[in-house]
């Protein structure tokens, strides 16, 4: 792979990365704060929704990288 195509590989992993960690945590924290509220323990809630939006976007980060060099790995 030259040069172009492989910094342009790297860039669509990056900006995928962004996208996963946005929407996994942003779902996460308002699954959260919607739970919350039905309840009404405001804080319990949001935060185990954060903890699960980053714990499943790791996961989805780290399945991707390794998806990621296993195919374009020299």
């Amino acid at each position: 792979m030259n040069g172009l195509g492989r910094a342009a590989a790297y860039f669509a992993l990056f900006s995928e990365i962004g996208l996963i960690l946005l929407v996994t945590v942003l779902a996460g924290v308002l699954g959260g704060y919607w739970v919350d509220q039905q309840l009404g323990t405001l804080p319990v809630f949001l935060l185990v929704g954060l903890l699960l939006g980053l714990g499943g976007g790791a996961l989805a980060m780290y399945r991707m990288i390794s998806r990621f060099l296993a195919r374009y790995q020299d």
